[in-house]
């Protein structure tokens, strides 16, 4: 790769339209420090110096593609509550649509409460509903969806299981993408991870695979590649792409390929997983192979890692990593 192809593959960013499906939540941030132990309890007590409000979940996806220059359209539901209202300011404020903002007033709107202290968290507090979406919810979602077919490059699904895709909505959207010749890209949790079968991308990290394959994987890449291999027989899917942590990433389309991780300082892996599935969905709208791609999406998610709280990949930090990690 040379400065100027790096240049074109992130210009060409600009003209795409994805969609995002998935599990929005309100992510909010105490920043304080502790100076003492409660009197009451043996737990540490925080001085608030400051709060912030953000964008987590699939609605941290999409605010990596729509950073990256990609008309974003964004599905998923909350609550009919104070938090939905704050994450409608939120959209507007960063410019994302809210129409797919589907209100189900029988749950609470996601929000991941985090409490830091110097930049350490002391801990989170999580209001959320795990039940799966009831059939007209579901409808609601589907439809919303299909009225982009005829629009959009690339789909994300983005799985946090806190039930909006349930496996037949997952299925109805992998059809229906691949008869539009539409590339799904897919973030996965532990609870339908099987489900996704025929996708073209499926991104989970070392542990999910262990998990629901229900064996050990140790970090080296004898044992990844035979785990991949397991995983394929039953998903397949186009690629399947491992994230390591310190051992980077792993691309399986046939054969391997092992990408190294970045050495950049890490404050804080909070959304490094989002960075990645949006920076592979922009990658595959335009065109781009798979290696190349992946490539990108491991030094964006290294960019993001910088930063303390979910935060979206900034063009400009994103080219300067490209430049300097491939020496351009």
């Amino acid at each position: 790769m040379t400065k100027g192809s790096i240049l074109n593959i992130l210009n060409s960013f600009h003209s795409k339209r994805i969609a995002v499906i998935g599990d929005i939540m309100l992510d909010k941030y105490i920043f304080g420090h502790v100076s003492r132990i409660s009197p009451e309890y043996p737990v540490p007590v925080v001085d608030v110096t400051h709060e912030d409000l953000r964008l987590g979940g699939a609605a941290n996806v999409a605010l990596n593609t729509l950073s990256l220059g990609a008309e974003t359209f964004l599905i998923g539901i909350t609550g009919a509550d104070d938090n939905r209202k704050i994450l409608l300011e939120l959209f507007r404020n960063r410019g994302l649509a809210t129409e797919g903002m589907i209100c189900d007033p029988s749950r609470p709107t996601t929000c991941k409460t985090r409490i830091l202290s110097q930049n350490h968290h002391i801990t989170r507090v999580d209001f959320e509903s795990r039940k799966e979406i009831d059939s007209k919810i579901e409808q609601m979602v589907f439809d919303s969806f299909e009225a982009l077919l005829d629009s959009i490059d690339a789909v994300v699904l983005e799985d946090y299981n806190k039930g909006l895709l349930s496996t037949q909505l997952i299925q109805k959207i992998i059809t229906s993408a691949k008869k539009h010749n539409i590339p799904v890209l897919v973030d996965p949790k532990l609870q339908n991870f099987f489900a996704y079968k025929g996708c073209s991308v499926f991104k989970p990290n070392l542990s999910e695979i262990a998990a629901s394959l229900g064996i050990v994987i140790h970090n080296n890449d004898n044992e990844v590649e035979h785990a991949c291999q397991l995983l394929q027989e039953k998903l397949q899917a186009d690629t399947i792409i491992v994230t390591r942590s310190d051992k980077g990433m792993t691309i399986y389309n046939g054969s391997f390929t092992h990408i190294e991780a970045t050495s950049l300082e890490v404050a804080d892996v909070s959304g490094a997983g989002d960075t990645v599935i949006g920076i592979l969905a922009l990658g595959a709208a335009a065109g781009i192979d798979i290696v190349t791609n992946a490539t990108i999406a491991n030094l964006a998610a290294g960019t993001v890692c910088q930063e303390v709280g979910a935060v979206p990949v900034r063009p400009d930090k994103l080219l300067k990593a490209c430049q300097e990690y491939l020496q351009l």
